[in-house]
């Protein structure tokens, strides 16, 4: 087996654990608060990854600890926060839609922090597709912007940054080491939140499914899923393995139909189609890196 087809193979495991993670945000959010399902599955994944930095004796790395800081605010912090308030009050597929646009807000934040430059028909398509976002939410929200839209708008920010600066940094010290160092640098910025919403969570009372989904997205979407992700691209490419995104919106669209029992109507389903479009247009335009002519 090629190089290539374990890298989309490795990719597309990747974004199947991805895709989950608004659907089991959901079921998790039937037991736990939003800071309990957003920032302590954190403090479970930062564990089990010490363990893993421990076991294999890596060393500590001094001079990338700002920006592994500046990856954990994206997509230890930020994402996880923010999506979780956000399903509080709208349903997964709704969720997928908005985050659709995350791949091109990658790309945007890899121009501001990693020395691309998108060319004008790229900035073109990124900007149809947030109008696209903009436009489905305002449907949804009965001519306004709802206040959950604003969140996933917000997660959609702190993730793309994330990913920007931890696949730069990817190349300095390996994709899974980043993740896993992330999750041990912003512990000190998660554990207080997390102890403060503690004495409110009717741990006991909290249902099977409940847990079932807090203990996937604590294992799987925070840390599992970057190893898959991150190798695939490492040994299939960049440019071929990121394509395999592209699905990430449908299986979340069909992941919330049968995990969590929505209904997916025509328009979303039609807005889901039009944003994947407008990112795989999106991917094609060339973005060119600092001192370099491609």
């Amino acid at each position: 087996m090629s190089d290539e087809i374990k890298g989309m193979a490795l990719g597309f495991v990747g974004v199947a654990i991805f895709s989950v993670t608004l659907p089991a945000t959901r079921i998790a959010l039937t037991g736990f608060d939003a800071v309990t399902v957003g920032l302590g599955r954190a403090i479970v994944a930062a564990l089990v990854a010490a363990v893993i930095l421990a076991a294999t004796r890596q060393p500590w790395p001094h001079r990338h600890w700002k920006r592994l800081l500046a990856v954990g605010l994206g997509v230890v912090v930020g994402f996880p926060l923010f999506a979780s308030i956000a399903m509080e009050s709208v349903p997964a597929a709704h969720g997928g839609v908005v985050l659709g646009v995350l791949p091109l807000a990658t790309t945007a934040a890899g121009a501001l922090f990693g020395g691309e430059r998108p060319s004008a028909g790229f900035w073109l398509l990124a900007a149809l597709g947030g109008a696209l976002v903009v436009g489905f939410a305002v449907l949804r929200g009965a001519g306004g912007v709802q206040a959950a839209d604003v969140w996933l708008l917000a997660a959609v920010v702190s993730a793309g940054t994330g990913y920007a600066v931890g696949g730069a940094l990817s190349r300095d010290l390996g994709g899974w080491q980043v993740i896993c160092w992330a999750l041990v640098v912003t512990l000190p910025v998660i554990v207080p939140p997390v102890l403060w919403a503690l004495p409110g969570v009717a741990w006991r009372a909290a249902p099977a499914a409940a847990w079932a989904g807090f203990l996937y997205v604590a294992l799987f979407s925070q840390l599992i899923g970057f190893f898959a992700w991150n190798r695939g691209l490492a040994i299939g490419g960049v440019a071929r393995v990121s394509q395999v995104q592209l699905l990430q919106l449908f299986m979340t669209l069909g992941f919330a139909a049968w995990l969590g029992g929505e209904t997916i109507d025509a328009e979303t389903l039609a807005f889901a189609v039009a944003v994947v479009a407008t990112v795989a247009a999106g991917r094609k335009m060339p973005v060119r890196r600092a001192g370099s002519g491609a």
